[in-house]
């Protein structure tokens, strides 16, 4: 055990290396990285070069600066997904969810940095809730008309046409019409688990 890692208590072999490596491929000098990490420099370089065992934390704060994930680090290689998504109904058949109001279903697959559902938005639900969360979004409306609130610049957006924005930016969605709306809805939350990135939970709802 290394008292000064955190309780570290195996080695990881390879471990460094594909630490470098990562950095370097992001184009981060070791100064930027350790920053971003909340390390020192010179912690980082005995983590890279081997001299060092990172603790779990460290493992997480790296995969966050990285974009990746602990098992990417740990050299761990993961196992094939399907990259075929069969489409079906929102609601009435297994995949479909509606929670809140909204009807929604999965049109990626699970577990990816980039998460893609396809969603029923119906009138008059949730107007006025001010979303603000790191990420970004892109939607595409299928049928219906969509209002999206950006700050403070309303748009009103008819089938065919799309928004993408940093979620940072308070933003709001609504359908205005009784009929409601329907849309593709993509964004990127790398650090919420699978749940709540979906429209119909507590964290997220568009």
């Amino acid at each position: 055990m290394n008292p000064a890692d955190g309780g570290v208590a195996d080695e990881l072999p390879g471990i460094g290396p594909r630490l470098r490596d990562l950095r370097r491929n992001r184009g981060l000098t070791l100064e930027a990285a350790a920053g971003r990490a909340e390390l020192s420099p010179a912690h980082l370089s005995r983590l890279e070069t081997g001299r060092r065992q990172p603790s779990l934390p460290m493992l997480l704060g790296l995969a966050r600066v990285y974009g990746t994930t602990v098992s990417e680090l740990l050299g761990e290689t993961p196992p094939e997904r399907d990259a075929i998504v069969r489409g079906g109904p929102l609601d009435g058949a297994p995949g479909g969810t509606a929670a809140g109001g909204w009807l929604y279903r999965q049109a990626g697959g699970p577990g990816r940095a980039m998460q893609a559902l396809r969603v029923r938005v119906p009138y008059g639900t949730e107007g006025d809730l001010v979303r603000v969360h790191p990420g970004e979004e892109w939607l595409y409306v299928l049928d219906g008309r969509l209002r999206v609130v950006l700050g403070e610049t309303v748009h009103d957006l008819d089938p065919g046409d799309s928004a993408h924005f940093d979620s940072l930016t308070p933003h709001r969605i609504a359908a205005p019409d009784i009929t409601g709306a329907r849309l593709l809805f993509v964004h990127t939350l790398l650090q919420s688990p699978v749940a709540e990135l979906c429209p119909g939970s507590g964290i997220h709802r568009l």
